[in-house]
Parts: C-alpha cells; structure tokens; sequence
C-alpha cells in the first residue's frame, strides 16, 4: 500500500522526546510479543557529544585575525585551512577523488577582474598635537576598504567640515581633506571629482551605542577602482569629539599616514561535499562567507560550518550515520559565492531543495546584546509586523502577498533550534525576513532558505568584534541544530511529513488563534475589518501552501500522506472561517 509505518512514527517522536529505548515492544498496536530489533536513529544524540565548539572556536580565533577581502593573504589563508581541516577530516580533493569516494572538496580558482586590497598601517593625528586620534594598531577598520595609500611619508592637508551636499557642491575642496557626518559613499563620489585627497567621516549607528563603545569603529568602503588614489579613514565617537573640537575653534591641519595594497588575485571559493547514496542529485547547501574584517562577523560561520563538515564526516565513517541525499558546504564571497553556485549550473541547482545561511553565529550575548535568530523565509510577518514578530535593528523593507514563500522549512528549523535551546537552557527567537546575506540568493531562486544569525550586536562592522565577544557554548549549540536539522532534511521521507504536518497544523492554529486576538484589539482601536480578515486569511494561505510543501520529499505518491495533508489544511480552513466570523460579529457591535 505504500502506507506510513505508525510504528515506526511512534519511535521516532519517542526518541525526538529524548527516550532513546534499545529495544521496543509495539505489541499494543501489532500483537506481538517478540521485541523490534529496529532502531531510530536520534540525531542529537548523535552529535552532541562530538559537537563540542572546540574547532569552530579555534578556527574563529584564527580566521579573526585578518583583514578578510576576497583574493587577499587572510581570505586565502582561511580557504586553506578550511581545506586543510577537511583533508583530515577523511575528504578528498575532486580532482584525486574515485567515483567510491563519498567526501569530496575543491577549491575553485577564477581570476579576478580588480585587485585585491588589504591594509597594512594607518594613523591619523590633529597638527601640532602628540597624541594621535588613530591608529591602526588598536582601530583595524579606520582605514576604508579599498582605500588608497598616501605618500609613504604620509601627508599634512587641511580638513573641511562638510555638512551638506550642497555645501560640498559650493565650496573649494581641492588638496584637502574634508570631515563628514553624513553616509560617506555619496560625499566621497564628489569629493573626488572636486579634487579632494581623502575622507574622514563618523556615522556609526544608535544601536552601536557609541557613546559608552567609544572606541569602536564600524568599517567603511570605497568603490573598488584600482587607479583611485583617494583615501578614507572612519573615526571612533572618541576621535570625531576630538576632531570636532578642534575644528570649533579654527583651522586644522592633521597629519595622515595610509599604507594599503592593492594588486592582482585569484578569487577562492571552497565547496565540500558528503554524496548521498539514494538521490545524490538533491542536495542541502549549507554557506558562509569569508570575507569581512571581524570576529563573529563573519568568522564564527566560517568555524561553526567547518565543525560541522569535521562532525559529520566522522559520523559518516563511522558508519553511525547515511545520508540520502547530499550535504554540501560552501565558503566564500558573501551572497556572490552563493549565487554563482545556484546559477552556473542549472542542473545542479535544480536538486537544490534547501539552504541554510551561518552569519553571525557565535555571539557571547551577555557582552554584544541581542539574541540568536532564525530569519524567517518570507511569510506574513514581513507584511504585518506585530505582537510577539519584530524587526532587528537592521531592518527590512515590507514585503507584498507576491513576495511569500510559504514552507515547511521555517518551522522545522524553529522547532528543532528550540529543542536544542531547552536542552542547553538557550534562547532563541525569530526575525521575519530581511535579507542582506547569504540566505537571500536561495529566496531568489526559489529555493527554500534561511539564515541562522545574531543581533542586535552593539559591536557590529566594529573594530571590537573580536575574539573576547565569542562564545564556545554558542557555537555548540548552534552548529548542533543546525547540523542535527541537515541530517534530518536529506533523510526526509513520508515519516518525516506526518512530524511536519504536526507542527505546522499546531504552529497554524496557533498563529491564527495569536493574529485574531491582535485584530480584536485592532478593531476596537479603529482599524478596518476587511484589513484584519486579510491579515488572517494570508496566514490561512501560507500555512496550507506550507503544509503541501511536505511533499517534496516524497518521490512516490502515497495516500496516508496525501488524506494527513488534507485533513491538516481543512482544520486550518476551518479555524479561519471561525475567526473571521468572530471579528465580523465583533466590528458590528
């Protein structure tokens, strides 16, 4: 009949509940008297002893240490040692690799078509004064990326305080430096058409907290044009009070000191693999980016994906686990990485069924703030931001009904990230969707994806993101769920749709039963009842969608799964068609 085993089913939920029995006797729902000798297997189990945080913390505390920019000595170090790891861990290069081998990785190479830029040193210091306002020693990101170097002597130029664009479009600029507080990108765009030699500014954001952070620097960037010899430095709040000071009361000259590089590279990307044994060509890609200068920012992904590959892969050899289907992980250039493997094989990307974005991933949130999130894929939250949904500080623009993807995926994440979260007594929490990572290139393409996250962090972009502000415990926990939840998506079958139909119709249910008390009080304050049965029946319709996304790890039809996917959609039809008459009664009162 091709049915679900409901034995089966009942040992898994069992074992997801942490009862993890040798042996166990069904005989109240078969009649037997003999034990199974069947087993479930328990990913959290399995993982949570060789999770420990060790590697993902070490790797963090070694990639942190530079300056990363794609093509450059840190970036290329740390697909190196990404590499190297790997290599230990039992995978083989591709291009050594047997048609046997069921770990592979590559390095793909492709030639650059800028340079590359890193810094070396800068300093920055008001003339006539001993005490320098920066210097690189203990501000790594005063210098802008892509900046220029100045004269290995370094210059002495007069700063012009700009405050406008009009007043940069009106007056003299020529051979001097000009000091903005306004977002640096278009300032710097004219600046250099008006002859200016560099640009200091100072526009770190509110949630920086930057009065008690005085001495954090969030980094800032030119564009990337190889001939330009215009420069940047970014200032602390310390350095931008001091410098204002002194400009209140005259002239001022300071003396600036830049030395960068620039020159050709090669741009790396590194992409390891554990092949699936039934459907090798669907796949789950796990990324993290390389690039940036900080600590969690994005080192921590990188650490946290590269213990999970280590885990996996022991876990594989050991013959604790199989997979399915295909567990890929990628490092490289943020969002550009990602894209390029979705897009420049349709084939490929065609058994993509899953992506998972680590950025941010380590955060000792008693020193940054904020919490670990799960960014949603699209769902109503985006469009109606309300009640217990919240935006972070970085925001998002609102999304429309044309923009959901409606999937199972969000709630699965959730479910098992808080799971994790009671064992380890750890907090997590949701953000609708904002984009801006690696996580967005697999919305786009229509693939199910997510990004695992932090924030607010008060150190962000900053120059004090680094290893102090890292947690070893947060990496576990993360790269636990996160890799615990991998294993269970490419062994996905029809006992893994009925567990999601039974969180989604709960998560469903719920969601309807918290928007209508919402629109109660919306209602009362004024608010239309039409807007309000349009909040409710968008829930209705991204719930039933995401509760007929199940089926996409099924590759044969089955009858149990189809009357259970049913059977959830007309519960979740019937709570709607009650709450809207409910709200409907209640505006006409």
């Amino acid at each position: 009949m091709g049915g679900i085993n409901f034995i089966e089913l009942v040992k898994r939920k069992l074992f997801k509940q942490g009862i993890v029995p040798i042996m166990l006797c069904f005989s109240f729902l078969t009649g037997c008297s003999q034990h199974s000798k069947e087993t479930t297997v328990d990913y959290f189990e399995l993982v949570r002893p060789q999770f420990t945080g060790q590697l993902a913390y070490e790797t963090t505390d070694f990639v942190e240490d530079y300056w990363r920019v794609v093509g450059n000595t840190g970036f290329d170090k740390t697909i190196y040692l990404i590499a190297d790891t790997l290599k230990a861990a039992g995978y083989v290069i591709e291009e050594e690799a047997t048609i046997s081998d069921r770990l592979i990785y590559r390095i793909e190479k492709r030639t650059m078509n800028h340079d590359t830029w890193e810094p070396v040193s800068a300093s920055l210091q008001i003339f006539g004064e001993k005490k320098p306002l920066l210097k690189s020693e203990t501000n790594r990101n005063m210098t802008y990326l892509n900046s220029a170097s100045t004269s290995k002597s370094g210059i002495i130029a007069e700063v012009i305080w700009i405050k406008s664009i009009d007043q940069l479009e009106t007056r003299s600029v020529s051979g001097k430096v000009i000091f903005t507080e306004m977002g640096a990108r278009r300032v710097s765009k004219i600046a250099i058409e008006k002859g200016a030699l560099g640009i200091i500014s100072y526009d770190n954001p509110d949630y920086l907290q930057p009065e008690k952070n005085k001495t954090s620097i969030q980094f800032r960037s030119l564009p990337a044009e190889d001939a330009s010899e215009f420069w940047g430095i970014a200032l602390s709040f310390e350095a931008k009070e001091r410098l204002i000071e002194h400009l209140q009361k005259g002239k001022t000259e300071v003396m600036v000191n830049i030395q960068t590089k620039r020159y050709p590279s090669e741009e790396l990307t590194i992409v390891a693999t554990i092949k699936g044994v039934k459907n090798a060509d669907e796949r789950l890609v796990f990324s993290a980016h390389i690039q940036e200068p900080g600590a969690n920012d994005n080192a921590t992904g990188v650490g946290a994906q590269l213990e999970m590959a280590k885990v996996v892969a022991k876990l594989f050899q050991e013959h604790k686990i199989e997979l399915d289907r295909s567990m890929t992980f990628l490092w490289g250039d943020e969002i550009i990485s990602t894209r390029r493997y979705i897009e420049e094989d349709p084939e490929r990307a065609e058994g993509i069924k899953w992506g998972i974005s680590l950025d941010m991933v380590g955060e000792n949130t008693s020193i940054t703030g904020g919490t670990f999130l799960i960014e949603k894929m699209p769902d109503p939250s985006a469009i109606w931001t309300r009640g217990m949904d919240k935006h972070s500080e970085w925001g998002g623009e609102v999304l429309s009904l044309e923009d959901m993807k409606p999937h199972y995926l969000n709630d699965f994440i959730l479910s098992n990230f808080k799971q994790q979260g009671t064992f380890a007594n750890w907090k997590v929490e949701t953000n609708p969707f904002e984009g801006g990572s690696d996580h967005t290139p697999f919305i786009q393409a229509n693939i199910p994806g997510l990004l695992l996250w932090h924030f607010t962090d008060q150190f962000y972009h900053t120059d004090n993101d680094r290893i102090d502000k890292v947690s070893q415990e947060t990496l576990k926990n993360v790269g636990t769920a996160a890799l615990v939840s991998g294993l269970e998506l490419v062994n996905s079958d029809a006992i893994f749709v009925i567990e999601q139909l039974s969180i989604l119709k709960e998560q469903a249910l719920l969601r309807l039963s918290n928007e209508f008390e919402l629109s109660k009080k919306a209602i009362d304050s004024g608010e239309k009842l039409s807007n309000e049965i349009e909040i409710l029946k968008a829930w209705e319709i991204w719930y039933i969608d995401a509760i007929e996304s199940v089926n996409d790890v099924i590759h044969t039809s089955n009858s149990s799964t189809t009357d259970a996917i049913k059977k959830a959609q007309a519960e979740i039809e019937a709570k709607t068609k009650k709450l809207i008459e409910a709200l409907t009664i209640q505006s006409k009162q």
